[in-house]
């Protein structure tokens, strides 16, 4: 089963518990505080595994949770540092946040990493929070919260050579002779629903080749199976294109070659920048050679037109069937692909193999914001969220902090200046507080 998007949910692991904890030798009077901190939550970190082709796995598994980190120790013991939960992707998997839309990574070679969801710090034990004046604290912060988020892993296929053309134009057969591949052949349209991939031996070279799902009109609306066969098509060096010359189901092979590259440019202008080659196949046929030669004046008036040499017009004429006129077809391939960089995307991550990097989207810590639900003031922004989550509030001198650090950073003058008046109530998260002028 070839999947190439889904949906699934990642937490990195929460913090551990910082300790409350004081000093109990014999002959040391007046222990100070011995609380230690609490290890940090482990990450959830994708890596690109070159044994993989689809994202068929995550059909099966959708959430996943990294481990939680220790909670703090007596005697000033640290907590232990929760391992990183890796998670396996195949080459070329692109993952973005469902809720912002933003690309959080893009993974294209083998080994690439990225952390998609970051294990939340571990809470700190007593003995932060002790100073001169305040020796004896009965205050631990609780382990900071994962990253959580719902995000779409989309597979974009990673191949040297990109088949494109009509449905059955015989795409599939040029693959099934060149390569070991055994894609699915038919006599009838959308064989290919999902795309086939082969290595291509040639001398000492060898090249992947994808042969991917046949094009219509419209595809660059998402029509028939487009965006599920253009995804794919970005991520080729070469593109060749294959023409049917036989015309034996009334189409004009001219017409149809404009009609793809139509849809390729509507789709990503610039995979038109990239190089193309035409391959005329069904040449066994009775009228293909007539065709062929009509073909070719079409296609060097279409050059003479948009400033293109003419004499550089150059069609590989094979016949899938009887295997004649591929060899040279995979040698020029194989001789192309030695000029051309290996970066298989430059859309996205830039015009050289320097520019390339594994990325991940920075998140900054919004200011706290104050809005009302119906008669409750709700404050909110991520710092406010953590600080709640982190508070011990069974803890008299964790309250007294937290009301100290409210009012440092101006909450308490903000929420006056939006209207709260004593008594009134105030929402941070899930808790309500009653506000004090």
């Amino acid at each position: 089963m070839f999947v190439d998007k889904v949906k699934i949910y990642v937490k990195g692991g929460d913090g551990g518990k910082g300790m409350v904890a004081f000093r109990r030798e014999p002959f040391v009077p007046d222990g100070g505080p011995a609380g230690g901190d609490g290890g940090r939550g482990g990450d959830v970190i994708f890596r690109v595994d070159e044994g993989l082709r689809t994202l068929v796995d995550f059909r099966f598994k959708k959430h996943f949770r990294a481990d939680g980190g220790e909670h703090g120790k007596t005697k000033n013991q640290h907590g232990a540092k929760a391992d990183s939960l890796i998670v396996r992707v195949p080459p070329g998997t692109v993952v973005t946040n469902v809720n912002t839309g933003e690309v959080i990574a893009d993974l294209i070679r083998v080994d690439d990493e990225a952390v998609i969801a970051k294990g939340g710090r571990g809470g700190r034990g007593n003995t932060r929070f002790a100073n001169s004046r305040f020796k004896a604290p009965d205050i631990a912060e609780k382990g900071e919260p994962g990253e959580e988020l719902e995000i779409q892993l989309e597979l974009k296929i990673l191949a040297d050579v990109g088949l494109v053309g009509f449905p059955s134009v015989g795409k599939s057969t040029i693959l099934s002779v060149v390569s070991a591949a055994k894609p699915k052949i038919a006599e009838y349209h959308f064989t290919t629903i999902s795309p086939n991939i082969g290595v291509v031996k040639a001398g000492d070279d060898s090249f992947v080749m994808a042969d991917l799902p046949g094009l219509i009109e419209g595809a660059h609306l998402g029509v028939g199976l487009g965006h599920q066969f253009l995804r794919h098509i970005e991520r080729t060096r070469v593109i060749v294109h294959v023409v049917d010359m036989s015309a034996l189901e009334g189409r004009d092979p001219f017409n149809d070659y404009q009609q793809i590259n139509a849809e390729l440019e509507l789709y990503n202008l610039r995979l038109m920048e990239r190089p193309q080659l035409i391959v005329a196949n069904k040449m066994d046929m009775p009228d293909a050679q007539e065709n062929l030669v009509k073909f070719t004046e079409e296609l060097k008036q279409h050059y003479k037109e948009n400033g293109l040499n003419p004499d550089d017009v150059k069609i590989y004429e094979v016949s899938a069937l009887t295997k004649k006129g591929l060899d040279p077809l995979v040698r020029d391939i194989a001789t192309m692909l030695r000029d051309l960089p290996n970066i298989l995307l430059y859309d996205e991550i830039g015009e050289s193999e320097e520019d390339y990097k594994v990325y991940r989207a920075q998140q900054e810590e919004k200011p706290f914001t104050i809005s009302r639900d119906q008669h409750v003031y709700v404050v909110g922004g991520e710092k406010i969220e953590k600080l709640v989550l982190m508070t011990d509030f069974s803890r008299e001198d964790g309250v007294v902090r937290f009301q100290r650090i409210l009012k440092g950073i101006g909450v308490d003058n903000a929420l006056r200046q939006a209207g709260a008046k004593e008594g009134d109530t105030i929402r941070i998260v899930e808790m309500e507080f009653e506000f004090v002028d």
